[in-house]
C-alpha cells in the first residue's frame, strides 16, 4: 500500500435523487500521471472535489497520500494541490509577484527564490516581470501549474488543463506534465481529450454516469476493443475508439 498515492473504495455522492458517483473504486501508483477520462456530467470533478476535500462524500473511503480526505483533511491539504479548468492567476500582478503571493501564503522562507526557481523552470524567466495580462494561454497556464507546485506538493490535480488552448499550447502543457512525472510527483489529471490521456496516462480509467467502466494501462483497454478485421494488416484502435466502444457496450446494458 506504500506506494499507492491514491485509494479510493466505494465512494459515492448524491444530490438529491441524482447519483453522480456510485461505488467507485480505484488506486494510483506513486509518481504515475492516473488520466480519468469521462464526458460531460460523468462525475469528474464531483470526484476530483472529494478527493481534494472541497466535497464530503455520502459513502466509501478516499485516501490521499496516506491520509483519509474526511478524517484527515489539513494533512491531505499539505501533499496536494489542485489546478482547475481556467487559470487561476492574477492578470494585474507579474508573474513573479504571483509566484512570490502564493509562497508567503503557503509561509515559505525566500519565496523570491522560489519564484525563481519555478520560472526558469516553466521557461517563463525573460517574461518574469511582466503583467500576466500579456501572457498568451500557453504561459498563463505553465504559470498556473507553476503557482500549484509552489511548496512541492506530492500530488497535483488538472481538472481539463487544456480546456481552450491551441494545439501548440496544448502541447507546451502536455510537456509539463511529463516533466513533473519524471521528477517524482503524482498527476491525477482530468480530460475530455481522448489523445491527451493516450500521449500522457500511465493508467486509464473511464467514467460512465458515476461508475468507472473500465480501468489500466491503454494495452489493457485495446484487449477491451474487438480485434480488428482487416485482411492484411491489423489497425491499432485510437483510445477514441476504445471510449466509444466500451460506453456504448455500458448504455446497451
Amino acid at each position: 500500500m506504500q506506494n499507492k498515492a491514491i485509494r479510493v473504495k466505494g465512494l459515492q455522492k448524491s444530490y438529491k435523487r441524482l447519483h453522480v458517483l456510485r461505488n467507485v473504486n480505484f488506486e494510483v501508483e506513486k509518481g504515475s500521471i492516473f488520466a480519468l477520462l469521462g464526458s460531460n456530467g460523468a462525475g469528474k470533478t464531483t470526484l476530483v472535489k472529494i478527493l481534494t476535500t472541497l466535497l464530503k462524500p455520502d459513502g466509501g473511503t478516499a485516501i490521499v497520500n496516506g491520509f483519509d480526505v474526511i478524517a484527515e483533511p489539513d494533512k491531505v491539504r499539505q501533499s496536494i494541490s489542485l489546478t482547475g479548468q481556467f487559470a487561476a492567476v492574477d492578470e494585474i500582478l507579474t508573474g513573479r509577484e504571483n509566484l512570490m503571493m502564493i509562497a508567503k501564503l503557503r509561509h515559505l522562507n525566500h519565496p523570491q527564490q522560489v519564484a525563481n526557481n519555478l520560472l526558469n523552470r516553466f521557461g517563463l524567466i525573460d517574461a518574469a516581470d511582466r503583467s500576466v495580462s500579456t501572457y498568451s494561454g500557453g504561459m498563463r497556464r505553465r504559470l498556473d501549474i507553476a503557482m500549484s507546485l509552489v511548496g512541492n506538493p506530492q500530488i497535483i490535480f488538472l481538472d481539463e488543463p487544456t480546456t481552450g488552448l491551441d494545439p501548440e499550447a496544448r502541447l507546451e502543457v502536455w510537456k509539463v506534465v511529463q516533466e513533473l512525472s519524471d521528477n517524482g510527483t503524482t498527476v491525477f489529471l482530468t480530460t475530455q481529450y481522448l489523445e491527451e490521456a493516450e500521449q500522457l496516462a500511465d493508467r486509464i480509467a473511464i467514467l460512465h454516469e458515476g461508475e468507472i467502466i473500465a480501468n489500466g494501462t491503454l494495452a489493457d483497454l485495446k484487449k477491451l476493443f474487438p480485434p480488428a478485421k482487416v485482411e492484411y494488416v491489423e489497425k491499432q484502435p485510437s483510445l477514441e475508439e476504445i471510449f466509444i466502444a466500451i460506453v456504448g457496450k455500458k448504455g446497451e446494458r
